[in-house]
């Protein structure tokens, strides 16, 4: 086992070349039922929320919305979109086209693209461009100034931190408050802080429209072969997933053997890395009874997932779980011998040996 101090990044996917280590993926890992801390893996490591709290986020407007918008437009105001043609129609959904001035994400272009692109970049491209619109949407029904809704003094602002202070106490304030990539404020908070505010999306699942946006719509919270989309097809509509940028992965889990519900949250250290937080959180979920498909192949490696990660009592099964697919052979390595056909007379000896047997 290595040995860490909770506030430092340590290793959780090793990439080998035929049994040697090439690359080694460092982060932190907690996991959180309840209130409780179940595991941690350098999860005192502080960082930012980022869009991981989309769902925190809009949980301030979850009644106004509730009746406003459609199931489309409810999963794409909690997403990190593609920005492909069914996330710009459930956007614009969402504002009078008079008002999608007001809007102050980046000019963006889509995230994926096939093609040659002759577009002009637009805020309605920018990943979080559904989570603005329906903030501007709350605004107005709140009667709040849309002016200035990405400042953090804004009555928006401070609603949501009291969404976030339900899950970790009111008396919590972040250390840093910060301008996210999107323009609206992001929070500082350790990696085990962010798992309690994940466990608390488990127990409060029921209470608005979040959970089934994401889990009936899941492709429209990210998009096509998004890791966040995968996760919620792919556990029958008992997770939530959420990506954050810079390697940030946010899991609520509705599990029997953990009724006070569950959250656990990766953050790869090194920023955004989807294969790398796909390789941990297939085994996070595998060794929860949740199948997840590995992402696409290495070049040449095969990842080895650190064990440390999942907590000791779930650790058995790990073996449970096929690491590496049929279709996935060893590349790293002949299927053969080789010392069986070096020559005994020495590397300058019997120069044309191989011609030779031919």
């Amino acid at each position: 086992m290595v040995k860490a101090s909770d506030d430092t990044w340590v290793p959780l996917v090793d990439y080998r070349r035929n049994g040697v280590s090439e690359v080694t993926i460092h982060g932190a890992v907690s996991w959180v039922s309840g209130r409780n801390l179940i595991h941690a893996w350098g999860g005192n490591v502080m960082c930012y929320g980022r869009s991981m709290m989309k769902p925190l986020q809009l949980k301030v407007f979850a009644k106004d919305l509730d009746q406003i918008l459609s199931i489309e437009s409810k999963a794409v105001s909690v997403a990190s979109h593609n920005a492909e043609p069914e996330h710009i129609q459930a956007i614009q959904a969402i504002l009078k086209p008079s008002e999608m001035g007001l809007m102050q994400t980046p000019f963006a272009l889509p995230m994926v693209q096939f093609g040659r692109q002759m577009r002009r970049a637009r805020r309605w491209y920018h990943p979080c461009s559904g989570k603005h619109a329906a903030i501007l949407r709350g605004c107005q029904l709140r009667g709040w100034s849309r002016v200035g809704y990405t400042w953090p003094h804004h009555p928006y602002h401070q609603h949501y931190l009291n969404v976030v202070r339900r899950a970790l106490g009111q008396q919590w304030n972040p250390q840093v408050t910060a301008k996210d990539g999107c323009g609206l404020p992001t929070i500082s908070m350790t990696v085990t802080e962010l798992a309690r505010v994940y466990a608390d999306l488990a127990v409060t699942r029921d209470e608005d429209w979040i959970w089934q946006a994401m889990t009936e719509k899941p492709d429209l919270v990210g998009g096509f072969n998004r890791l966040d989309s995968t996760i919620l097809k792919s556990c029958g509509g008992l997770v939530i997933a959420k990506e954050g940028a810079d390697g940030l992965l946010g899991l609520a889990i509705k599990h029997p053997e953990f009724p006070e519900g569950l959250g656990i949250v990766i953050k790869v250290a090194h920023g955004w890395d989807t294969t790398a937080t796909w390789f941990v959180a297939r085994y996070v979920l595998g060794v929860l009874g949740f199948k997840l498909r590995n992402p696409y192949r290495l070049d040449r490696q095969k990842a080895y997932i650190v064990s440390d990660l999942i907590p000791p009592k779930l650790r058995h099964r790990l073996t449970d779980i096929e690491p590496f697919d049929a279709w996935d052979p060893d590349e790293d390595r002949w299927e053969f011998d080789f010392q069986k056909y070096v020559s005994n007379e020495g590397p300058h000896g019997r120069e044309g040996m191989v011609g030779d047997r031919l």
